[in-house]
């Protein structure tokens, strides 16, 4: 496994996804959501095909045995981009990376309600830590720094992603019980893709140079970023390399600052320490189930009979 080689990967994922974030925030104030989330989708699948293509992998992106999970997996994984980007347009990039650090906290409640997986109280009393966390993130939004309405729906929109992104990540679970990587990532943007499409109707407006190729980019910088997420996985543990999407808030809070000017309130940076401390227990407590689960395994499996 060469763990470092996984965790750049996840390093430089993690950036490519905020620089998009950020160019999101940029061309959403003449943009509507819908016809970003298709560009986001749309373009991201030429580097996506590029790579399945080189590895021939093009029939196992298209094969699925279970369609309607496909689509209900879009059909959430769209509902999340869509809040997130309303999100962008309307709190600092800090802000709403941070709330969105909620996500994997949410997913272990979303696992153990519908998947019915097993959750220790350690990882329950993370999980409520976090959500303290959160509300900690939400109180500016709500009250002082930033009281306007503007403000506040797009804290609640980057927390309502957050939920959304827990419950397609749940979904993701169960579909890979029998389908591809390459068929879930795929039929997801194409699906996003439709989905976006499917809004042209209300309000969308003709780019002018510089914005479609703001579009391009988000979408290019989307799917070159969901690759390299998912080729960091290859390489390394999802234990080791999951960490480093945490440094997700350091591009937020410098691109942030460069691009926009902005600088968090203490009680934002106060309350995404807490979402990610308690982030990084749950997957230090799913490391160590792992280890040992595989040491159970290894005590209770009778010793192989010798070879002939």
């Amino acid at each position: 496994m060469h763990a470092l080689k996984g965790i750049a990967l996840q390093v430089g994922a993690t950036f490519l996804f905020t620089i998009m974030s950020a160019l999101v925030r940029i061309v959403s104030d003449h943009v509507p959501t819908g016809e970003i989330v298709f560009s986001r989708s749309f373009f991201a699948l030429f580097p996506l095909l590029a790579l399945l293509a080189w590895r021939g992998e093009i029939s196992a992106a298209v094969r699925t045995a279970h369609p309607l999970g496909h689509i209900a997996r879009g059909t959430i994984g769209v509902c999340a981009m869509g809040l997130s980007f309303a999100a962008l347009a309307r709190i600092p990039l800090a802000d709403a990376t941070a709330i969105g650090f909620a996500a994997p906290l949410l997913t272990v409640a979303l696992a153990a309600l519908v998947l019915r997986e097993r959750v220790q109280i350690y990882r329950w009393a993370a999980v409520v830590v976090g959500l303290g966390g959160v509300v900690v993130m939400l109180w500016p939004h709500m009250h002082g720094s930033f009281d306007t309405p503007g403000h506040m729906f797009g804290a609640l929109f980057a927390l309502m992603a957050a939920g959304f992104t827990a419950g397609a990540m749940v979904q993701v679970r169960r579909l890979t019980q029998t389908e591809t990587t390459a068929a879930i990532v795929f039929y997801f943007q194409a699906l996003a893709a439709l989905a976006g499409l499917a809004t042209a109707g209300w309000g969308w407006v003709l780019p002018n140079g510089r914005e479609a190729l703001l579009l391009l980019t988000i979408g290019v910088l989307g799917g070159v970023g969901q690759i390299l997420l998912t080729e960091s996985y290859r390489y390394a543990p999802a234990s080791v390399v999951a960490p480093f999407a945490y440094s997700a808030m350091l591009w937020s809070l410098l691109l942030g600052f460069i691009l926009f000017a902005e600088v968090p309130p203490l009680l934002v940076l106060l309350g995404g320490a807490i979402v990610i401390g308690a982030g990084l227990f749950v997957i230090w407590r799913e490391r160590r189930l792992g280890i040992d689960r595989t040491r159970e395994e290894a005590a209770t499996t009778p010793p192989a009979a010798p070879a002939p």
